[in-house]
């Protein structure tokens, strides 16, 4: 039997490998056993998206589970992880949520979340508990496995968050793209309850998703950028395999980054609903919630990049938003985790308001925040100069970067220089792999492409800055 590395992001591995029937149930099993010792006859809610016998795989979870003495309660059909997630989170006898899902991995892959007691992410150490109980051997699966509608409550909630007769008035166009992933249907009716006329595309199902990969990014979305265009719509919205994070199209069929959308949300969150309280980020993310956060009057908390660090500050309270830089939205007055319908309403409750194009709402934004240009490039190394580059990196603090002098240099992830005016740049080697995350963020882009070609070398050639380890203490954060 293989090993299995369980993390708090979850378990995945391809169905022509690693993901079998044997290895779901070794981790159920993992999972069942912590959870009976601690929560006794507990229930789990279990769902799935519409991958490659994912019905039965949940199945196959919740019989293992039932051996354990819990209470499993599957998915009557797929269904999106926020409403697995707002079972748990609203039920005070769960011991938790699981997800069959790979999120936004192709189709030859299936995996296996796992979500607390309040719906949010296990931390490190559950998830290292499991590691140590998963068993060489298959666990037994028998028992009673109870069938239940996740979706019908948790959608009746979330629309309680909006002004239905608002959005109703607006007479809204959309094209909606739930990437045949877990959304499929389940977004599409609520719009067309609260009167929009939406036009799905990639909603029938499809194990093979067509080639498509369900990630909300170019050039995934071209499809639904060219049908907003041709319908004259007033808005595309894209979800990924399991409903935790969207993606906006302007009227134009333009693509609204994740680096606008935030922004767009927190604006719109405490100018228009009133909400109030920190803004937390990753220190990956664009500067641009930052700003718009201090032109809102708003305290900022950045940490480390993995969600798992943005929702140990949603549980200390008093946030009114965390985001993190791939476009996940925790709104926690709603969940305390990212849920892609919700951004998605939101921003059509905004359009409803301002009875103004999107593109014109991003402009806007854009004006007051100031022009910036972000990016992220993954950098492969052999397994030689990627521990090179970890053995120099808690030391390096280069005195120039693209012909600039930092301010100020992080290391709590890596590396990230911050310079004066507001371009900064970051590389983060991956936790999992021989590679590199670089990011940089600059008013226009020649000074981004510059700062993230710096940031290369840098990561290509780290002891060449190997003896600025002792540079001026002002540099270093």
């Amino acid at each position: 039997m293989p090993v299995i590395r369980f993390a708090p992001s979850g378990w995945q591995g391809r169905f022509d490998g690693d993901f079998s029937e044997a290895n779901v149930t070794r981790v159920a099993g993992a999972i069942g056993a912590i959870w009976s010792q601690r929560y006794g006859d507990a229930r789990v809610y279990v769902g799935y998206d519409r991958r490659y016998h994912a019905e039965s795989f949940a199945l196959l979870i919740g019989k293992t589970l039932a051996a354990f003495g819990l209470q499993p309660q599957v998915s009557l059909g797929a269904c999106p992880l926020p409403a697995v997630e707002w079972a748990a989170a609203n039920d005070s006898h769960a011991a938790g949520a699981l997800m069959v899902t790979a999120s936004e991995s192709p189709c030859e892959y299936g995996g296996i979340i796992a979500r607390g007691k309040d719906g949010g992410p296990v931390t490190s150490a559950f998830a290292r508990e499991v590691e140590r109980r998963v068993l060489a051997n298959p666990f037994p699966t028998y028992g009673e496995v109870e069938r239940t509608d996740l979706v019908k409550p948790y959608l009746g909630n979330l629309l309680s968050y909006f002004d239905a007769d608002l959005i109703r008035s607006a007479q809204l166009r959309i094209v909606l793209d739930p990437m045949y992933g877990a959304v499929s249907g389940v977004l599409y009716n609520a719009l067309e309850i609260m009167g929009c006329s939406v036009t799905e595309i990639h909603g029938d199902r499809r194990e093979d998703f067509d080639g498509l990969h369900p990630k909300p990014v170019e050039p995934w979305v071209d499809e639904c950028e060219q049908l907003v265009i041709c319908q004259h719509a007033d808005v595309g919205l894209v979800l990924d395999g399991y409903g935790d994070r969207a993606a906006l199209i302007d009227e134009k069929g333009r693509l609204v980054v994740a680096h606008n959308l935030a922004p767009l949300i927190l604006g719109y969150l405490v100018e228009h609903q009133g909400l109030r309280g920190r803004v937390v980020t990753t220190l990956a993310s664009s500067m641009r919630i930052v700003s718009q956060a201090k032109r809102l009057g708003l305290e900022v908390t950045q940490v480390p990049v993995g969600f798992d660090r943005l929702y140990a500050e949603v549980r200390q309270g008093d946030v009114v938003m965390a985001a993190e830089e791939y476009g996940g939205i925790c709104v926690p007055t709603h969940l305390y985790e990212r849920d892609g319908l919700l951004t998605c309403l939101l921003v059509l409750e905004l359009l409803a308001q301002e009875r103004r194009p999107l593109s014109e709402l991003v402009d806007e934004l854009s004006e007051r925040l100031g022009a910036m240009s972000y990016i992220r490039r993954d950098l492969r190394l052999d397994s030689a100069a990627s521990q090179t580059l970890r053995n120099l990196l808690p030391g390096l603090n280069p005195p120039t970067l693209a012909g600039m002098e930092p301010v100020s240099v992080n290391h709590a992830e890596g590396l990230r220089v911050q310079f004066k005016n507001g371009s900064w740049a970051m590389l983060r080697p991956s936790r999992s792999g021989s590679y590199v995350r670089i990011y940089a963020e600059a008013a226009n882009a020649e000074a981004r492409d510059a700062l993230i070609e710096a940031m290369s070398q840098l990561a290509k050639h780290p002891h060449i800055w190997r003896n600025h380890r002792e540079s001026s203490t002002t540099l270093v954060k």
